[in-house]
């Protein structure tokens, strides 16, 4: 292994596991502790945590690849997830953080169940986000195997110790040293972007006349939407993004934790500079780096997920350590953040623990974490393809979140029926396009010029639906 990336690294660890350490003295005393921090977390922490969680190793990979490969497009993409995200955290958001104080919620699957009166609907929840979730943090721990072979490490060596990272940092303290760890690496992947960005500006510079390349870019499509942005494309990639904050466990978690109103309403601010920054970093670089193709200094048909790579390889030692660690502490973080909100669902909802169960909530992240190092390791091809569908699949608890907190105390038994219902319904649309198009085409595919992710939002809200009409009926019989 490179001697540069190997200290980068161990430096990388060293001051993680000591922040994590040290975050043992906020005091783990009970699932909800463990969890979701007892509700006492202030902003810059709950900031931290939240931005490191959502911005995983897709930006600085997968979306400057993408820049690269369709143009500024991947702008509009990013920032309309970027949007809709501050919005539903000003709004939904808030009211279930105001919920979440006074029902004790340490799971979203519990919430939802909590919301219609519904055990059965907790664990239809809790048994999808293992089924969606997992493939997607065996993704991200792959990824730490591939970041690592560019540092010259073997890719096992590197699932491995990604993996034990990932363990280490929750077990120690929970969320307390989750969201520690997420701050600080959230530092990092800022740091790590700009350095990044200011490279390929640089390299730019040096070897291309930048009017004329921008000029090139331009008359190529790449500074407006190329043919690959066709409306049914970006209403593909844009709705499960613009739901993802009422969606993904991982982050419906982290709107428990705050101690009050005015750490809430900081932290969104907080997170909204941040996304902002680091979507403007990658889109730039992806921008740069197809400059960069114009201008002949590295390939101009690269695979999206290749170009980061080709890229580091490029840099100096010392940058490319720096950068290769900030996409692994993306990476970890995200990876670690899914682990603990998952274990969250299966303790409460499916294993129905003791507030003072920590042992288990130990068990349990340390299996799941096994198990998703290992399937990384044994690198199943579906495993890749199913983590591309995850926001998809999981967009059926948007609608059932939606409704939930609006008229929460207001359902009955027929609506959480229903609700279970549109889950599987909407998942098993998903599955099922998987299973006949694989998930590549599916996530893409269009069907009556709607892509499969609205076809999934609309049949789940229209069972909701139903099932809302029917308990009015009801209840009008009944007076």
């Amino acid at each position: 292994m490179n001697l540069t990336h190997l200290l980068a690294l161990i430096i990388y660890f060293s001051i993680g596991t000591v922040i994590a350490y040290v975050s043992r003295r906020m005091g783990v005393k009970s699932a909800s502790d463990y969890y979701v921090a007892g509700g006492r977390m202030g902003a810059i922490l709950a900031a931290g945590t939240y931005a490191a969680t959502t911005y995983s190793a897709f930006m600085m990979v997968g979306l400057v690849g993408l820049t690269y490969q369709t143009g500024v497009g991947a702008f509009g993409f990013e920032l309309v997830y970027l949007v809709s995200t501050v919005t539903i955290l000003s709004t939904v958001g808030f009211k279930i953080w105001k919920l979440a104080r006074i029902r004790k919620w340490i799971s979203p699957s519990q919430m939802i169940g909590d919301l219609y009166g519904s055990k059965t609907l907790a664990v239809t929840v809790a048994a999808l986000y293992l089924f969606a979730m997992i493939p997607y943090t065996v993704a991200q721990i792959q990824g730490l195997g591939v970041v690592f072979q560019v540092s010259g490490l073997e890719y096992v060596h590197g699932v491995i110790l990604g993996a034990s990272i990932i363990v280490l940092w929750i077990v120690l303290a929970g969320i307390w040293s989750v969201a520690s760890t997420d701050l600080y690496q959230g530092i990092l992947m800022l740091a790590g972007g700009l350095i990044f960005l200011s490279w390929t500006a640089s390299t730019l510079t040096q070897g291309a006349d930048v009017s004329r390349v921008f000029e090139t870019l331009g008359s190529q499509g790449f500074l407006g939407l190329t043919s690959f942005w066709s409306v049914q494309v970006f209403l593909a990639y844009t709705i499960p993004w613009v739901f993802f904050a009422i969606t993904n466990p991982q982050v419906v978690s982290r709107l428990y934790v705050h101690r009050d109103v005015h750490a809430y309403k900081r932290s969104v601010v907080l997170f909204s500079a941040y996304g902002f920054m680091y979507t403007v970093i990658a889109i730039s670089i992806g921008l740069f780096a197809r400059m960069l193709a114009i201008g002949g200094l590295i390939p101009a048909d690269l695979p999206r997920d290749s170009v980061t790579p080709i890229l580091l390889k490029q840099m100096t030692p010392a940058l490319s350590a720096i950068v290769s660690v900030s996409i692994m502490a993306a990476a970890i973080s995200t990876a670690n953040s899914i682990i603990l909100s998952v274990s969250s669902s299966i303790f409460k909802d499916i294993l129905n623990r003791e507030e003072k169960s920590l042992r288990a909530a130990f068990t349990i992240n340390l299996v799941l974490t096994l198990i998703a190092s290992g399937l990384a390791i044994l690198r199943l091809g579906y495993i890749v393809d199913l983590s591309v569908l995850t926001s998809v699949l999981l967009l059926p608890l948007a609608p059932v979140t939606l409704l939930g907190v609006w008229r929460h105390g207001k359902l009955s038994r027929v609506s959480s029926t229903a609700a279970v219902v549109a889950i599987l319904v909407g998942a098993g649309i998903g599955v099922y396009g998987f299973l006949s198009y694989g998930a590549a085409k599916t996530f893409t595919m269009s069907y009556l010029s709607l892509p499969i992710s609205a076809w999934i939002l609309i049949s789940s809200t229209a069972i909701l639906l139903l099932g809302v009409l029917v308990d009015e009926f009801k209840r009008k019989g009944e007076k």
